[in-house]
């Protein structure tokens, strides 16, 4: 996180319009806003965006009494601000004609505009890139669904879930010979946000060298099947790639493995690694076993590795293991730890990855910082996520309304009139 100086950022002057809801074009609009764009999140009035509302648990926030609105009577939702650091919030009808004319406004002056509305919804409120071109010819127009704007499936709605199905990773995930298991985070709507991201950048590069803007659409479907990697190898040869558990489709030992206490996830796959492993553990007996000589030999008997395995783990503690074989031997393994744990880990505080900044409504909030650290410029957040249509005002006087215009405005219904 930085400090609030002016240090050089990497999209410094870089203006973001933000027209999405829950996480794939947020999370990619939140990567821009990490590395200094400065990111315009256009919101439903009265409502915002869904992920406001998405929990519980949610933070009371009863005690505010200043500018902008909480997202709910519930409270500040802190899934909402893993995905919202940094940003301004502007409250805008997108379908009364009065609305529609600020957001022209704010196009003329933005680089880049992202939406995830269902294909046709865009056009339909007249904020499709057909619509905004005119009023900027240098934009970069991102548009993000759930199957992309072509084919059979293109006008169906899509969530996380059901991509995570369509695309082939349910079928690969869960315990072994049981029932396809959603992995635990929204993962094809992160895939999704990072590809959207690349393009962005890619996009404004290219814009850069040619001062050309740019429509660039992706599918939530398309965008998940290129991360299937090993498993879509197997399937290009006619091999059903399967459910494994921890196991690996072409790697082993590479799985996690009961201890006397928890988990110790063992990665120890090439020759080298293995032999050392069997030493470190004392099992040099296992390196002369023919079952796992190679270690096309041990996938091929990757159970009765882990049943001679774990008959060796499971008697010691994942803390003894760890000191023994990561800290001792220097090899690949480790705890399996709990989220709680894994934001508390000694190598996360040593990272700054869990930083912290002042929320308006609730004071002083966790934030989860990026990965991304250069040596010429500087990275992270520094403004907590928005409350409601906290900076609409604001954003308007910099496009030039005057008190006049923004009564008026709000006589229009398209932004929201509080007194």
């Amino acid at each position: 996180m930085t400090d609030g100086t002016s240090t050089p950022r990497l999209f410094d002057g870089i203006t973001v319009l933000d027209l999405t809801t829950f996480v794939t074009g947020g999370f990619a609009t939140l990567m821009l806003a990490n590395q200094g764009a400065t990111v315009v999140k256009v919101e439903r009035p009265e409502v915002g965006d869904d992920n406001r509302h998405a929990g519980p648990p949610f933070v009371d926030a009863s005690g505010y009494d200043g500018p902008g609105v909480t997202a709910a009577d519930r409270g500040e939702s802190p899934y909402f601000w893993t995905v919202n650091y940094g940003k301004r919030s502007v409250e805008l009808d997108l379908k009364t004609d009065a609305g529609r004319e600020v957001l022209y406004d704010l196009v003329r002056e933005a680089d880049v505009l992202v939406e995830n509305f269902r294909p046709g919804t865009a056009g339909r409120l007249g904020v499709g890139y057909d619509d905004v071109r005119p009023y900027n010819e240098a934009l970069v127009y991102a548009s993000i669904s759930a199957f992309g704007e072509t084919g059979p499936w293109r006008e169906r709605p899509g969530y996380d879930l059901l991509v995570q199905g369509t695309s082939g990773i349910m079928s690969v995930t869960g315990p072994e010979g049981g029932d396809p298991v959603k992995v635990g985070l929204p993962e094809t709507d992160l895939i999704t946000a990072m590809w959207a991201a690349f393009g962005i950048v890619g996009a404004l590069y290219r814009r850069a060298l040619t001062g050309e803007g740019e429509r660039l659409e992706l599918g939530m479907h398309d965008a998940a099947l290129p991360w299937l990697t090993k498993q879509a190898g197997k399937a290009f040869v006619g091999e059903t790639p399967e459910r494994l558990g921890t196991k690996d489709p072409v790697l082993a030992p590479y799985q996690a493995y009961p201890t006397a206490d928890g988990y110790l996830t063992v990665a120890c796959a090439n020759q080298k690694l293995w032999t050392e492993l069997c030493e470190a553990i004392d099992r040099p007996e296992l390196v002369d076993d023919p079952r796992f000589a190679t270690n096309p030999d041990r996938v091929e008997h990757v159970d009765d590795l882990e049943a001679e395995l774990t008959a060796t783990f499971e008697a010691r503690t994942t803390e003894a293991w760890v000191e023994r074989l990561a800290e001792g031997a220097g090899l690949p393994v480790g705890p399996v730890l709990t989220v709680g744990e894994a934001l508390a880990h000694e190598q996360t505080v040593a990272r700054g990855v869990v930083a912290e900044l002042d929320h308006p409504a609730v004071g002083p909030i966790p934030v989860l910082e990026h990965p991304l650290r250069f040596a010429g410029v500087e990275s992270g957040f520094r403004k907590a996520p928005p409350l409601l249509g906290e900076d609409t005002e604001a954003v308007l006087r910099e496009h030039g309304y005057d008190d006049d215009a923004i009564r008026r405005l709000r006589a229009d219904g398209a932004i929201p009139d509080r007194g």
